[in-house]
């Protein structure tokens, strides 16, 4: 042991280069597996990070972005200036907000209710059918979402049946973001569940008999067991969904959103895609989507630092 410790403290006393020479000797084939992961995230994730500085200036393309003039926060005061910008923070709280409390527990309901299914046939087939609008193009699911809603789609064929006047659902604001919401469920349900219907996996079956023995019924198991041996996934999920709680997908919102339902749907990100490229406002999008990013940084370490503090379990 004392030989062990003093062979650490030597290599420690090394230059850096050193060790490293030894260490990529000893473990080649490792750094070069990680290599291209590495490369990747260099490329697209940090390089891009460059850009950000535009943020600070007043970027024109001709002058490139160090040749642009510097203007510090006049981007960030002017976005908080904006009449949109608490109509479109509001807006992406609201989406959001509905979003995890109504779909964050979807996914885990019902990969507990496939659980209890004691039919393997009958659980594949609703694994299946629940995984499958998940592989639907976005462009197609929006499109069957706006034939369905429209005044003469099957929706308000339904409806009609309970005496409900035929309206286009999705040109009205009321309708819109029960619609956004309801639609990402339906199309991610099965897929999110899969990682719960894993975790049920991985909990110890002498933990059931256990509490059977002890009277306990389906739904005390499930309280008692269940939950407990999902829980530390259900806590990282949840801290991850926190941390990108702003980042509500600008592709789906685009594709339902109108002029008429601007005043519910319209989004940071959205408001960001019509002010950098319709506009060609790059400095005051950037500093939006920078804006956007630090939030969501913040929220993720307030809800991680929670989850320790409470559950003892967190990302870090």
């Amino acid at each position: 042991m004392v030989i062990e410790e003093g062979n650490l403290l030597k290599n420690e006393q090394k230059p850096f280069f050193e060790r490293f020479k030894k260490n990529w000797q000893r473990n080649k084939i490792k750094y070069l597996m990680v290599a291209p992961v590495i490369i990747y995230f260099l490329v697209f994730s940090y390089k891009p990070m460059y850009g950000i500085i535009i943020a600070f200036k007043d970027y024109k393309p001709h002058l490139g972005i160090l040749g642009s003039r510097w203007v510090g926060l006049e981007n960030f005061k002017r976005f908080f200036s904006d009449p949109n910008a608490f109509r479109v923070i509001k807006n992406t709280f609201i989406i959001s907000m509905t979003t995890l409390i109504i779909g964050f527990p979807a996914p885990i309901i019902l990969a507990l209710l496939i659980n209890e299914v004691k039919s393997k046939v009958f659980k594949r087939i609703v694994q299946t059918i629940t995984y499958m609008p998940y592989f639907i193009s976005l462009v197609v699911m929006c499109s069957l979402i706006k034939v369905f809603t429209q005044s003469d789609g099957l929706i308000n064929d339904v409806l009609v049946h309970f005496g409900i006047a035929r309206t286009n659902l999705l040109a009205n604001k009321t309708f819109f973001i029960p619609i956004y919401v309801i639609s990402g469920i339906w199309q991610n349900i099965g897929w999110n569940s899969i990682i719960y219907l894993a975790a049920l996996s991985g909990i110890d079956q002498e933990l059931y008999e256990a509490v059977k023995i002890d009277g306990a019924g389906r739904f005390k198991q499930m309280w008692h067991v269940t939950l407990p041996g999902i829980r530390s996934t259900i806590i990282i999920l949840l801290v991850l969904r926190i941390g990108g709680l702003l980042s509500v997908g600008f592709e789906k919102v685009l594709l339902l959103y109108s002029p008429s339902t601007y005043q519910v749907a319209d989004v940071i990100s959205t408001y960001v895609y019509r002010m950098g490229i319709l506009n060609a406002d790059f400095s005051y999008s950037t500093a939006i989507g920078l804006f956007n990013t630090l939030i969501n940084v913040t929220l993720l370490l307030i809800a991680n630092r929670i989850a320790k503090k409470t559950a003892n379990s967190g990302l870090f």
